[in-house]
């Protein structure tokens, strides 16, 4: 024990359900891993893409649940509740998009075998969702608590926001045809704008750094989104108009395009989550007026 007469170890890390979720998330992690290394198997840049996302969750939560428990996170500079409810929301959005995207690519197989690796795979994919999910519930904001601003609904969709994005960009680098326009490369723009300052909100608020700012972080943040719901508004009325016209493109999908390389597809893509992220932006400067924010950096 410490000169206080307290524990080293944190043992509410373990027994709370803030640490049963986390001892599901590990165990759950653990189970994908060998069973798509010893029988599953993955391929090609989509099996990459879910094995990426099943390696770097089982790491960080280990990271996570290793410094809670020793209560070294404490030596970090970072704020800690801001850090650990980000990343929870992040290995949520990532562990949902892996349970689709690996039975979509991976799960039509000949060897019955590998086949039932596969479904155990998307089976505990799909199941490890809910932990992570879980964990984003026990630490978001209660009524009238002082949380970290990651920890608000504002917040929260700070996260989905880069998220939708990343998956923009992902349709946008897969033969989307943006560059036959200005228009469609002045979407680009607003796409890489508004992801680049929703990226640097999460990086200052993780590291505990808005206290620190020359200007009010809370005023900044809600006259951001409002030019980010302007600009993502322009863009949801452009795309489409560049993409799908007669005079620009077709209107419906090409017979002769193949699967997962089809332009058409990639645009199609674009245009649903652009309007996606701009009801995401839309609904975090509604609940951007509603906070009240406390600079602090041991929030």
């Amino acid at each position: 024990m410490d000169s206080n007469g307290g524990h080293y170890l944190n043992k509410e890390a373990v027994l709370s359900p803030l640490g049963a979720t986390r001892m599901c998330q590990l165990l759950l992690g653990c189970t994908i891993m060998s069973l798509v290394s010893h029988g599953a198997g993955y391929s090609a840049t989509y099996g990459t893409f879910c094995m990426f996302v099943w390696c770097f969750s089982f790491a960080v939560t280990l990271v996570v649940f290793a410094l809670d428990i020793t209560r070294l996170h404490a030596c970090m500079p970072i704020s800690w509740d801001n850090f650990t409810v980000a990343f929870a929301m992040l290995a949520t959005l990532m562990y949902i998009t892996a349970s689709v995207v690996y039975p979509v690519y991976f799960l039509p197989d000949d060897d019955y075998e590998v086949q039932i690796y596969r479904i155990a795979v998307t089976v505990c994919s799909s199941v490890c969702c809910f932990p992570y999910g879980a964990e984003v519930l026990l630490t978001r904001a209660k009524p009238g608590a002082v949380v970290g601003y990651m920890a608000t609904v504002s917040g929260l969709l700070k996260v989905v926001q880069g998220f939708v994005a990343c998956i923009i960009f992902g349709a946008l680098a897969n033969d989307s045809e943006y560059t036959l326009h200005i228009a469609t490369q002045y979407c680009v723009v607003v796409y890489s704008l508004c992801f680049s300052v929703t990226v640097v909100v999460v990086v200052l608020t993780v590291s505990g750094r808005t206290a620190a700012l020359p200007f009010a972080f809370d005023r900044f943040v809600v006259v951001y989104t409002f030019f980010a719901v302007i600009l993502y508004l322009s863009t949801a009325l452009i795309w489409p108009i560049f993409s799908f016209d007669k005079k620009y493109g077709t209107t419906t999908r090409p017979e002769d395009c193949p699967r997962g390389q089809c332009p058409w597809d990639s645009k199609l893509v674009v245009a649903v989550f652009t309007n996606v992220n701009m009801v995401l932006y839309f609904v975090d400067l509604i609940y951007s007026q509603r906070i009240r924010f406390v600079s602090s950096s041991a929030v």
